[in-house]
């Protein structure tokens, strides 16, 4: 049995969802008792839930081929005005080499940077409205997360995965978090539902390329005891076609 003092160091490895079931058990009932890893929890949950939501933005096929030919019309190396070796030999061979090595880690560089260039690309526009969507929902999760009467609640799922449900009963939302979830089958996306009592309301779809998600719940808590997740056709479903692959109940 984890001791009283132990249990204040778990904070982070409760919000990284780390803990044995044992732990889990005995480290939420003392959160119930210390406001004070109560809202370190918050405040780590936030920020994993940040990483969860960072999308890298992937450049276009066209801007390698424009780096590569930039790389044709443009001097590797600015001319050596230095004196040659006496006899008036000129040794090439490290020029050649020196040269090859530049354009190399130019390469390198431009694979490298290449989610950073595309941004500054005059065709980058999609990639910046992706972005800023991005940050909003990661704001919009991360501020329900921290506040003060969020509550959790967290269950085990088919094939090892991991869901948390957190709810504002103030703020009169949801979120969702899971871990370790398969792949839903091609051209089938994963719907989140509102449990209003026996009558299942759509609350959004998750990202199909993702195993690990974390998302706000689409709509407001409002009468809802519980949430659950359906495998539906890409775009959603108006209500659940398939028997739920998780089904949480929201915390007290």
């Amino acid at each position: 049995m984890t001791n009283r003092a132990d249990l204040h160091t778990l904070t982070g490895a409760y919000a990284t969802d780390s803990l044995d079931d044992t732990e889990r058990a005995q480290f939420e009932e003392h959160i119930g008792q210390c406001p004070a890893c109560a809202q370190e929890v918050r405040e780590l949950s936030a920020t994993a839930a940040r990483l969860g939501l960072a999308a890298a933005v992937v450049p276009r096929p066209a801007l390698k081929e424009q780096v590569l030919r930039s790389i044709a019309t443009v001097r590797q190396e600015a001319p050596r005005t230095e004196p040659g070796p006496p006899g008036g030999t000129v040794p090439r061979a490290p020029l050649r080499r020196a040269s090859r090595w530049a354009l190399a880690a130019c390469l390198a560089a431009a694979t490298a940077f290449g989610a950073t260039a595309v941004w500054q690309h005059r065709e980058a526009g999609d990639a910046r409205d992706q972005a800023r969507e991005v940050q909003q929902r990661t704001e919009e999760l991360a501020s329900l997360l921290a506040a003060p009467d969020a509550r959790t609640r967290t269950a085990n799922l088919a094939g090892g995965a991991r869901a948390t449900v957190v709810v504002s009963e103030g703020r009169d939302r949801a979120a969702f978090l899971a871990t370790g979830m398969a792949e839903p089958p091609r051209g089938k996306v994963y719907q989140l539902w509102f449990n209003d009592k026996g009558t299942m309301r759509s609350a959004g779809l998750m990202d199909p390329g993702r195993t690990t998600s974390a998302l706000v719940m689409k709509g407001r808590v409002g009468e809802a005891t519980g949430m659950g997740v359906t495998v539906e056709p890409a775009g959603g479903s108006p209500e659940p076609t398939t028997k739920p692959v998780a089904l949480l109940d929201f915390p007290a």
